[in-house]
């Protein structure tokens, strides 16, 4: 074999092992799903909204989520109509927050959503206002 051969041949070797290890350095399946780093899932008992009551005239709910992997998430409230009323992201461990509904002569629908990434829940609620009349008789 003559020289030009032989470094001909070591070059398409040492080629060859450099795409081995590239390859194999980093593998393509960390590459689709995001560098290999999923963000955890959220389950439906990290996540409470609960109604309080009335308070100054206004429904209030209170939210509670325990977020464990600390990652960004989103809070979304919609109304009756689906449309978006409130949306802002946080990342708190353990996040709380009190939401208040103005009083209104109207039944509501709203709809609380937390998501983190893909994963979402959804809590959702009717409030059907009912009145009540009093009536007091005196005599005189």
């Amino acid at each position: 074999m003559n020289t030009n051969t032989k470094n001909h041949a070591f070059k398409v070797i040492a080629v060859a092992l450099t795409a081995v290890l590239f390859l194999f350095g980093s593998p393509l399946t960390s590459k689709a799903n995001g560098g290999g780093k999923k963000s955890p899932s959220i389950t439906q008992a990290q996540v409470s909204v609960t109604y309080q009551g009335v308070t100054d005239n206004s429904l209030v709910f209170k939210v509670d989520y325990e977020n464990v992997s600390g990652e960004k998430f989103w809070l979304i409230i919609k109304d009756d109509n689906g449309d978006v009323v409130y949306q802002q992201h946080f990342n708190d461990a353990r996040f709380a927050k009190t939401i208040l509904f103005q009083n209104t002569d109207l039944n509501i629908n709203p709809t609380f959503v937390i998501r983190t990434g893909n994963d979402e829940i959804v809590r959702q609620f009717q409030v059907n206002k009912i009145i009540t009349e009093t009536t007091v008789v005196t005599g005189l």
